[in-house]
């Protein structure tokens, strides 16, 4: 039998991948950082030392209170700026960390990249020359003329530099978005570069429903938006994952969304407020409670067609169940859900509401089904828990009380 030679790899590809390795040689330089961070800990708090000790002596005058509440508000803004360094540098150029879904994962993370490690090392450049030149000034008698003249001159030239920065990156960020779009084939925003934090809308072709269209096709309960929701009624609410989710970076990469919460604490609300930015944004999208959801994928197994209609909806990267938990199911329904997640995942995104957390779905779903469902469901999912009073509730208790 004759043997089958296999091509060897092309020397220029085994180059580039020893090339490409060379990146962990800046590990260790992180990690250094790590220890410069470790010493401003230090200096924050002997500085601190010093400042209650004196304060406790009477040594103090108001003078120096302000100069050494300066020096630590510098201290604290300089080790902000090794964050970021840090963890934003060592994200860009070295590897990725995996925080997706981390309730504690900075918000500016999310969307890191060089362009934006940049601008945000720049205006932290300017934040502690900001600090410095106010020390100058609240120190002014025992200032040189001369230090505070540079010192002016030298945080305006930090001001213009973050300025023009910012302003050269923002061609650059829609330059690259542009490049990620046609990657995939999508066609490129007409939106400015200005509006990242919503992926913009394209411009529709004729054949492809406009945003009003697909607001209309959603089903919507009614339009609510993200900003109208009272994010303060809550005791318990990660404000900052919303805001993530409002850039609906899950949308593209099919993480799904879950919210927990007692009735009436506005799960519905920010689930449609995330639907209806979706379908501004050029998502198609569709909403139905869990019982309509049971009835609709019921009637398609009846009528011997549930593939095609699971595979019907994979046309709308964004499907919304709501109210999961109100009314227990069979274990027939409880299948047909399970199907609906289980095709869906790592393919395409669900915003799922539900007043019990998922470790009690077996409640809801009888059977082996709940775990399996839940498994899937949680794998690539932000869960967002919210605990408060009824909003409705509260409402209706201050018209009786009026």
């Amino acid at each position: 039998m004759q043997a089958i030679d296999r091509e060897p790899s092309p020397p220029t590809t085994t180059l580039g991948y020893a090339l490409f390795a060379t990146r962990w040689l800046q590990a260790p330089l992180y990690f250094g950082l790590v220890a410069a961070q470790g010493v401003y800990v230090y200096k924050f708090f002997n500085e601190l030392w010093a400042l209650i000790l004196r304060c406790v002596t009477g040594q103090a005058t108001e003078t120096y209170v302000m100069l050494a509440v300066l020096k630590l508000v510098d201290v604290v803004m300089i080790a902000n700026l090794l964050i970021m360094v840090i963890v934003g540098g060592y994200e860009t150029f070295v590897s990725r960390i995996g925080l997706q879904g981390h309730r504690d994962q900075p918000e500016w993370l999310s969307h890191v990249n060089s362009n934006v490690l940049k601008v945000k090392l720049a205006t932290a450049i300017v934040g502690i020359s900001s600090v410095h030149l106010l020390q100058m000034f609240v120190d002014v008698h025992r200032t040189s003329h001369h230090s505070l003249l540079w010192g002016t001159v030298i945080h305006m030239a930090f001001i213009a530099s973050a300025a023009i920065l910012a302003y050269m990156s923002g061609p650059m960020a829609a330059q690259t978005e542009r490049g990620h779009q046609q990657t995939h084939h999508e066609p490129a925003p007409e939106e400015p570069a200005a509006k990242v934090f919503v992926p913009a809308q394209a411009a529709p072709r004729e054949d492809e429903p406009s945003a009003e269209e697909r607001l209309r096709a959603a089903g919507f309960p009614a339009r609510k938006l993200l900003e109208d929701f009272d994010s303060e009624h809550p005791r318990v609410f990660d404000r900052e994952t919303v805001a993530r989710l409002g850039k609906l970076d899950f949308v593209g990469v099919g993480r799904n969304v879950v919210f927990v919460g007692p009735p009436g604490t506005g799960k519905t609300h920010l689930a449609v407020g995330l639907g209806v930015r979706a379908c501004q944004a050029g998502h198609s999208v569709l909403f139905a409670s869990a019982a309509q959801w049971a009835a609709r994928l019921a009637g398609a197994r009846e009528a011997g067609r549930l593939a095609q209609e699971l595979a019907a909806l994979d046309e709308h990267p964004l499907l919304i169940v709501d109210e999961v938990g109100y009314t227990p199911f069979d274990a027939e329904t409880a299948a047909l859900f399970f199907q609906l997640i289980a095709h869906r995942y790592e393919r395409a995104s669900l915003i799922v509401t539900s007043d019990r957390p998922l470790g009690r779905w077996d409640e809801i779903f009888g059977g082996p089904s709940a775990l399996a469902m839940v498994d899937r469901l949680a794998h690539h999912a932000e869960l967002v828990r919210i605990e408060g009073d009824s909003y409705r509730m509260r409402r209706a208790t201050s018209a009786w009380a009026d």
